[in-house]
C-alpha cells in the first residue's frame, strides 16, 4: 500500500493549492522546509561560517545520500546550484574542438541546445540531431547511424520539459558504450520521478535539480560524473575548494566530482536537498515511479474524455508530465484561469523546444505535472475545472 495520506500530512502546501506543477517546482515536504529554516536561524544566531561548521557532519551526508538515489558512488557526486549549471559544468569541461560531433535529439531542451550552438560558433563543433521514431521518442537505430569517428559526445534529455515523453536512455547508453563515446544525460525532470540507476543507463555524466520531482529547495542541484572521467576532466573554472595552489605556477585538482563544485554555496539549501534525497530514498524510487505512472495514466484518460481537449504527449513510455491544449482558449489564459482557482500548472512555449514543438506547429502547451502526493480526487477536481474553462 502506498501511504498517500502520510505524505500529504507531511506536505503543508496541499492544504492551500491543487499543485500540478511538479515539473516546475514540487511542494516540499515539511522536513525540507524546516531543515532550511533551522539552519538559516543558526546563521542569524551565531554566524554563517560557524553554522556551517556546526552542521559539517550533516553536510557530509549529501554525497552518499544522493549517490544512493541514482546508484552512484559518493565520489561521483557534486553539489551544484542548479541543474543548468550542473549540465554546463559537465559540457563546457569537455575538450571539444573543431570538427568534433555532438549527437542530440529533437526533444532537446533549449538551454542545452543553446550551448551546442555556442560550441559550434566558437569551437567549430558539428551538431547532429537524431530523428524521432514513429512514437515520437528518439530513434535509437537512426542515432547509431549518425555516429562517425568524429563523434565525441551523445547528449540527450531523458524526460523533456515540454512533454510526457520518456526517452530510452538505457538503449542510448548501450550505443554510446559500444562506440566508446561520452554520454551526457539531462535528468532534470526524471530524478525524483523515476527509478534512476546510472549504471543501468550507462551515462558518463548526469545533471539534476533539487526543486522539481525530488521535492528539494530551489537554488540546488547536483552533477554526477563517472569517477574515472571526473579525474581526467579539467573543469571550466576552479577555485580553492576544487583545486590546491601548491607552489609557484603549480596547482592540483581535487579528486572525483567535487572538482566541479564551488567553495561558496547555499548551505541551508544543501541541507534541505539532503533531506529531500533521504525522503525519496525512504519511500523508494520504484514505489514513487509506480504511483506516478498510475496517477498520470488516470489524468490522461480523464483529460481525453473532455470535449475540445487534445493531449500532446509523445513516446512509448510516458512520464508524470501531461501536456495538452483546449480548443477556444490559449494555454496562457488557461493557466491564468486555473491559477485564479488555486490550481497550479505551467505553460510550455515553443521557444523551450524549437525542434520538437516547432516541427509540430505548436506555439505553446498547458503542462500539468502530478507527483506521488497528488490524488485521484485532485485529478477529478482538475478535470472539472478544465471542462468549465
Amino acid at each position: 500500500m502506498f501511504d498517500v495520506t502520510k505524505y500529504r500530512d507531511e506536505t503543508k502546501g496541499v492544504n492551500n493549492v491543487l499543485h500540478f506543477n511538479n515539473a516546475g517546482a514540487s511542494l516540499p515536504p515539511d522536513i525540507v522546509h524546516n531543515t532550511m529554516v533551522q539552519h538559516l536561524e543558526r546563521e542569524r544566531e551565531i554566524g554563517g561560517y560557524e553554522a556551517k561548521a556546526e552542521a559539517a557532519q550533516r553536510l557530509d551526508q549529501f554525497y552518499p545520500e544522493v549517490a544512493k538515489l541514482i546508484g552512484a558512488k559518493p565520489a561521483e557526486i557534486a553539489f551544484i546550484e542548479n541543474a543548468t549549471r550542473a549540465w554546463d559544468m559537465a559540457f563546457y569541461s569537455l575538450p571539444l574542438k573543431a570538427g568534433d560531433e555532438i549527437i542530440t535529439i529533437e526533444a532537446e531542451y533549449a538551454s542545452n541546445y543553446l550551448a551546442y550552438l555556442q560550441a559550434a560558433k566558437h569551437k567549430g563543433v558539428i551538431i547532429k540531431v537524431a530523428p524521432n521514431d514513429a512514437s515520437g521518442q528518439v530513434d535509437v537505430a537512426a542515432l547509431e547511424k549518425l555516429i562517425t569517428k568524429h563523434t565525441k559526445l551523445i547528449s540527450i534529455t531523458h524526460v523533456p520539459s515540454q512533454g510526457g515523453l520518456i526517452n530510452p536512455a538505457a538503449e542510448v547508453g548501450k550505443i554510446a558504450k559500444a562506440h566508446g563515446i561520452l554520454y551526457l544525460l539531462d535528468a532534470c525532470q526524471s530524478v525524483g520521478q523515476l527509478k534512476i540507476d546510472v549504471n543501468e543507463i550507462g551515462c558518463d555524466m548526469l545533471s539534476a535539480t533539487g526543486r522539481k520531482f525530488l521535492r528539494g529547495p530551489r537554488g540546488t542541484g547536483f552533477l554526477y560524473v563517472r569517477e574515472e572521467l571526473a579525474n581526467r576532466l579539467e573543469p571550466v573554472f576552479i577555485d580553492l575548494h576544487t583545486a590546491e595552489w601548491q607552489d609557484g605556477n603549480i596547482y592540483e585538482l581535487a579528486k572525483g566530482a567535487i572538482r566541479f563544485e564551488n567553495w561558496e554555496c547555499f548551505f541551508a539549501g544543501k541541507l534541505g536537498l539532503i533531506e529531500a534525497a533521504k525522503y525519496a530514498n525512504s519511500i523508494g524510487s520504484q514505489n514513487i515511479a509506480n504511483q506516478n505512472a498510475m496517477l498520470s495514466d488516470y489524468l490522461r484518460k480523464s483529460l481525453a474524455k473532455i470535449n475540445g481537449v487534445h493531449l500532446a504527449d509523445l513516446g512509448v513510455n510516458k512520464s508524470a508530465i501531461v501536456t495538452f491544449y483546449k480548443d477556444g482558449i490559449s494555454p496562457e489564459l488557461c493557466h491564468a484561469k486555473l491559477r485564479a482557482q488555486n490550481i497550479n500548472v505551467s505553460v510550455s512555449p515553443s521557444s523551450y523546444a524549437r525542434l520538437d514543438l516547432g516541427s509540430r506547429k505548436i506555439d505553446s502547451l498547458i503542462r500539468s505535472s502530478i507527483h506521488y502526493y497528488n490524488t485521484e480526487e485532485e485529478i477529478e477536481t482538475f478535470c472539472k475545472a478544465v471542462t468549465e474553462l
